[in-house]
């Protein structure tokens, strides 16, 4: 991740396209209405972009027509909800495949649907459930950036599975191996990436409840009480 500019066949290309537009069309609507209602987030919101922005350019050479990277997501996931960053991360990748050869056009909905939607949502989900069971809170960000980040490699090795089944003859079998190849070369160096980018995450969140605790609370991340015990931990 990010799979490079024609790597994939037409046909993926527009399988994901096909399923990354409409999400990303709901996560505009999301955003012009939090935006109209909630002018007050624009920075925070800016922090999440370009959070997402600096760590998915940190690029790691991995396997042929892709490479590793921390993907910045989480945090916007946690604080926005999967939808709105979904947009953030459409937003970067578009950037980055015009400006930066970091991907590509006719592959961004691939791309797209790896690190702006299913990431996102696992880290959401993992958010969520963290916060219901009352774990510590920065080892539920934590977790939810790290599995997050492992989850938009695990997409982008089905995505290049399934366009490139083992043996070129695609069955469950070719795919299963070919998927288990990407999988492994990528969990070479994703693995300790996302162990990274989950203490990264719970740092910045660390210092956002520091300076700007009231946008976490007005975006219903956490609550008054809770940010009054994290700053009395941290103090």
């Amino acid at each position: 991740m990010h799979i490079m500019e024609g790597f994939l066949p037409v046909f993926w290309c527009l399988i994901w396209f096909t399923a990354s537009i409409p999400v990303i069309a709901f996560g505009v609507y999301k955003l012009n209405k939090l935006v109209k209602e909630k002018r007050e987030i624009l920075p925070i919101l800016a922090v999440a972009g370009a959070f997402i922005f600096v760590l998915s350019s940190l690029k790691i050479p991995s396997v042929t027509g892709s490479c590793s990277h921390p993907t910045g997501t989480g945090i916007g996931a946690i604080i926005f909800g999967p939808a709105i960053t979904a947009v953030l991360g459409t937003i970067v990748l578009i950037f980055q495949a015009l400006f930066l050869a970091h991907g590509g056009l006719t592959t961004l909905g691939a791309n797209v649907f790896s690190m702006g939607i299913v990431g996102p949502v696992v880290s959401y989900l993992i958010y969520k459930a963290g916060m219901k069971a009352k774990f510590n809170f920065y080892l539920i960000v934590f977790l939810a950036a790290a599995f997050g980040d492992l989850a938009t490699y695990i997409t982008t090795s089905t995505e290049l599975a399934l366009a490139f089944p083992a043996g070129g003859l695609f069955n469950y079998v070719a795919f299963i191996s070919s998927f288990s190849k990407f999988l492994a070369i990528f969990a070479i160096t994703q693995v300790p990436l996302a162990i990274i980018e989950g203490a990264v995450s719970a740092l910045l969140f660390k210092y956002v409840i520091e300076v700007k605790s009231d946008i976490l609370v007005e975006m219903k991340v956490l609550n008054e009480s809770l940010v009054h015990k994290l700053r009395g931990l941290s103090s």
